[in-house]
């Protein structure tokens, strides 16, 4: 039986794990964090939801450890729940991964757009009151398509290109902190909340799980790592991934927010953008945050794109949807067919344009939650050491509440009317294509 090619190491994991956590969200979505929780806000909001996922990502990488299989969470829960369980378990954690790809395929057209306004030409048709533009669309499609080829030869490409866009993301990130330090003024903090405190923090840590989704990705290449690799790896690079990712958070907001005033921002479009070029009074400083931008749009994209495509491909090898995503290229050794099912479904997410971005945050956010809450409550009732059990009931607090946040109405920021029906079709979308489990699969 052919099985998947084995090249990863640890600069490897922790760039497709950062990768696949951090993307264009800072720079697009700017205006969103600070309009909901002003700059202390959205920064302590991060800072408090990267703290409080230190106890997940530990669960993550001792489940690693033990059954490096790429079905993740899916596996995790056959352990000791029932099939059923164990598949909608891994079938949400497959949407926060899939839901990224159009998200970023939509926004590198958004961010061209920007540079070169022209690309807002020839309106196609419209998606919730959002025109749908061919020059933007095309870019979409392009940027797939080069990501799909990328994939579909081999997994060392794919790293290799993962681990340069990271670099050069976090490269241009200290020379971005640089400008701030030299140029902003505290001042242009306050005011530091935009409500009370509490109600500020808490609408940012109901997005914290979409933003940081990602670290828990890199169980699903486990099975992909380096003969030589030592499985404590696999914990370093989860680890290290949700550090640097709070930490890049936390410092994005801070940037902007010290640069300029950060009540002038609400409602701009690249609003980070706009802010370094307040400051400076000059375009260069704009073109380097949007080249930072585009590198760290195609490292997001790709490594949601290599996440969701071997949780496809785990879950036809397991026989609970159709066998042949399951399958092997016998030259390249990837998941050949699960990559163009990932790639077929951008591109129909694609069409949706801008009317996809803010509400597949939310969407996201919630599949991220629940998926971290069934590993850990699977982890907590494999493992008898106490000690563990004390670390893995944290993650599980955490988890739950992350996911109530979202769906209790009482809550604000909760699920609107659209997102529970987006959420709904995804879960009819599973029921329709589910099978029942080969008996060689638990």
């Amino acid at each position: 039986m052919t099985t998947l090619a084995r090249k990863l190491r640890l600069a490897d994991y922790f760039a497709l794990a950062f990768g696949t956590m951090v993307g264009a969200g800072w720079l697009v979505l700017m205006d969103d964090w600070l309009g909901r929780s002003g700059p202390l806000g959205a920064i302590l909001g991060f800072a408090v939801g990267g703290v409080l996922l230190l106890p997940v990502g530990y669960v993550y990488g001792q489940w690693v450890q033990r059954l490096p299989d790429a079905a993740g969470e899916a596996a995790y829960t056959a352990e000791v729940f029932p099939p059923i369980v164990s598949y909608f378990t891994g079938w949400m954690m497959l949407l926060a991964y899939f839901i990224v790809c159009p998200w970023e395929a939509v926004a590198v057209g958004k961010l061209a757009a920007y540079i070169f306004p022209s690309l807002d030409s020839f309106e196609l048709y419209r998606v919730a009151g959002q025109p749908v533009f061919l020059p933007r669309l095309v870019l979409g499609v392009g940027l797939t398509i080069f990501l799909a080829v990328l994939n579909y030869r081999g997994i060392r490409w794919s790293a290799s290109f993962q681990n340069w866009t990271t670099a050069i993301v976090l490269l241009l990130f200290v020379l971005l902190l640089g400008i701030s330090t030299d140029r902003g003024a505290p001042g242009n903090f306050h005011p530091a909340f935009r409500t009370t405190p509490f109600v500020s923090i808490l609408l940012t840590l109901q997005i914290v799980p979409y933003f940081m989704t990602g670290f828990e990705s890199v169980p699903k290449v486990a099975e992909e790592a380096h003969l030589g690799f030592r499985s404590t790896g696999f914990f370093r690079a989860i680890m290290m991934a949700l550090l640097v990712g709070t930490g890049f958070y936390v410092l994005a907001v801070a940037a902007v927010a010290y640069v300029a005033p950060w009540q002038g921002l609400i409602g701009k479009r690249f609003a980070t953008a706009i802010a370094f070029e307040q400051a400076l009074g000059a375009w260069w400083p704009v073109r380097l945050i949007l080249i930072m931008a585009l590198f760290g749009l195609f490292q997001c994209f790709n490594g949601n794109f290599v996440a969701s495509s071997r949780l496809l491909f785990a879950y036809g090898r397991r026989g609970t949807i159709l066998p042949r995503f399951g399958e092997v290229h016998p030259k390249f050794l990837t998941p050949s067919v699960a990559i163009l099912g990932i790639t077929a479904g951008t591109l129909a997410g694609l069409l949706l344009g801008d009317a996809l971005l803010v509400p597949v945050t939310e969407v996201g956010s919630m599949a991220s939650a629940l998926g971290w809450l069934a590993a850990c409550s699977s982890f907590w009732l494999v493992e008898k050491r106490i000690s563990l059990r004390a670390v893995t009931g944290l993650g599980i607090v955490v988890s739950l509440l992350l996911f109530l946040m979202k769906v209790l109405p009482v809550i604000p920021g909760h699920f609107s009317p659209a997102e529970w029906i987006a959420l709904g079709i995804w879960l009819a979308l599973g029921t329709i294509l589910h099978r029942r489990p080969r008996l060689t699969q638990v």
